[in-house]
């Protein structure tokens, strides 16, 4: 596979976000969004992807976190789509049940073009730290939607807020790893009956 990396910058009346994406890293991140627990999840995405990162972001957090989630969400949906390219020689499928204390996340997701999210994970309680917990699902949605996934995160279990939200972004790491791998079986085919993965 040639080198699978994208930069992506977007700059909106409420958030100013750059991000560069290297799909096949060693999960090294640098990341800095204003907010303290999102940018915990984010390292921990890149992390168990294997995925190196570096976003930057400045928003309206005096409003609240809402942009900035939703608009990092976007930029790195669109920096793993630029980086796939025609998605030749993927695997295209990855699924993970992640356990985190007394939490169990299941993630299965398809890189296919066709952008979907399913989200059953309720929360206890409605913040993390300062963080709304009802944010983690707007994440998910405009990371979903912009990189072209169909992706379904459900919780199995777990009662605790940060162990919760920490298990779902992992499961969908360990997804997102396992789908992006090149298959030594099918080196540089379109993983698909189609011949192609553009929607």
């Amino acid at each position: 596979m040639d080198a699978r990396t994208a930069t992506v910058a977007r700059k909106t009346a409420e958030t100013d976000i750059t991000a560069t994406l290297s799909l096949d890293g060693t999960g090294q991140a640098r990341v800095a969004t204003g907010i303290g627990f999102l940018d915990h999840m984010l390292h921990a995405l890149a992390r168990h992807a294997l995925l190196d990162l570096d976003l930057v972001a400045t928003g309206d957090l005096h409003i609240d976190f809402h942009h900035t989630t939703e608009d990092c969400g976007i930029v790195l949906g669109q920096a793993l789509a630029r980086a796939l390219g025609d998605k030749r020689g993927i695997r295209r499928y990855g699924h993970a049940i992640l356990p985190m204390d007394e939490a169990l996340a299941e993630a299965a997701l398809d890189i296919s073009a066709r952008p979907f999210l399913a989200w059953n994970v309720p929360f206890a309680r409605p913040k993390v730290g300062e963080m709304d917990t009802e944010l983690f699902e707007e994440f998910f949605r405009a990371f979903a939607f912009n990189a072209g996934i169909t992706l379904h995160v459900t919780l199995k279990a777990g009662t605790n807020a940060h162990h919760v939200a920490e298990a779902c972004f992992k499961a969908v790491a360990r997804a997102l790893r396992m789908a992006l791998e090149a298959d030594p079986r099918t080196p540089g085919a379109i993983p698909s009956t189609k011949g192609r993965l553009d929607g």
